[in-house]
């Protein structure tokens, strides 16, 4: 595992002021929202990655699952909140703020369903968080979606129960999204490292391939997946485009062992893991998140602040 200078260069739709669009004609989306393939794809890339990774073949599966599950609850009908959207737009507020909907997301019922479809497949050592979870008073649940949403650190007894919390907080957000009549604006200024759909913050980066999108790199919000454009050349959290550093995993070889990179900043002191679909085109944000946490203790030394949120990771008091 060394550090290598990232060996891509920002494409055409790429190289523009920090803060602004690519030009028009011809210029990518802005934002996208998710696709309804989403978990589909994410729980089959995460049996990718188990399979290509020993040492996390049962973390990796067992994320998997959860994921599989949460392609199907995402499925079942739930009241709409979209009918404000337009109107937050106007103001430039996220129609689906995760600050003013927390409480009326259907995140009650989607946690329900994922413990209702994972019931039968999870077995120790697992299953004590999972009980734990299914027997939490109503309360403790509330508060721990709410800690979750504020991205703060959890007592050690919470953490167990975290991610299958997290993911019944992405299935309400995800579905919502879904629907929106038009995606919003990108956002701007300080608020262009948050999510234009749900305000939260992402869980990474992306290269992205195809026509549209070729070489365009998008930051992906960690709640509800949507995408919003992101200059490759510059820090995602800050802007700044000349202290840039990019750590990559290899193997015994050299080669390359994952498509994601760390993008480190030592103006702001953070770092947001970057995927490149072009040398992987299955490569997704959080699943690859999830099984380069090798990446994550290499540059731990660095103090560097990890910016990402992944509600499937959910980390403990720094040590």
């Amino acid at each position: 595992m060394n550090s290598n200078p990232d060996d891509s260069t920002p494409g055409a739709n790429g190289d523009h002021a920090f803060g602004q669009a690519p030009p028009s004609p011809g210029a990518p989306p802005m934002v996208t929202l998710p696709s309804r393939k989403l978990f589909a794809e994410r729980a089959l890339r995460l049996r990718q990655l188990a399979d290509r990774l020993p040492t996390m073949t049962a973390y990796l599966r067992f994320m998997a699952m959860i994921v599989e599950a949460q392609h199907r609850v995402v499925q079942l009908p739930r009241p709409s909140l979209v009918g404000g959207a337009q109107l937050a737009m106007t103001h430039g507020i996220p129609p689906l703020s995760l600050d003013g909907l927390w409480r009326d997301m259907s995140w009650a019922e989607d946690l329900d369903a994922l413990l209702a479809e994972l019931d039968g497949q999870v077995v120790a050592p697992q299953r004590a968080w999972f009980d734990a979870l299914c027997d939490l008073a109503v309360a403790d649940r509330v508060e721990l979606a709410r800690a979750i949403l504020a991205g703060q650190p959890l007592a050690l007894e919470q953490r167990g129960m975290a991610p299958l919390m997290g993911a019944a907080l992405q299935v309400a957000w995800t579905r919502q999204a879904r629907t929106l009549p038009v995606p919003p604006p990108r956002p701007s200024g300080a608020a262009g490292t948050l999510c234009p759909c749900c305000g939260a913050p992402a869980v990474g980066s992306l290269v992205q391939i195809g026509m549209a999108r070729s070489r365009v790199r998008y930051l992906q919000c960690g709640l509800c997946a949507s995408e919003w454009y992101a200059e490759r050349a510059r820090c995602a959290q800050c802007g700044n485009s000349k202290d840039l550093d990019y750590c990559g995993l290899e193997d015994e070889q050299g080669e390359r062992v994952l498509p994601i990179q760390a993008e480190t900043c030592d103006h702001c002191h953070s770092y947001l893991k970057r995927v490149n679909r072009e040398w992987e085109a299955a490569a997704d944000p959080l699943a690859d998140d999830l099984a380069s946490l090798a990446l994550d203790m290499m540059i731990a030394d660095r103090d560097l602040a990890r910016r990402a949120f992944n509600p499937l990771l959910v980390l403990g008091e720094p040590a």
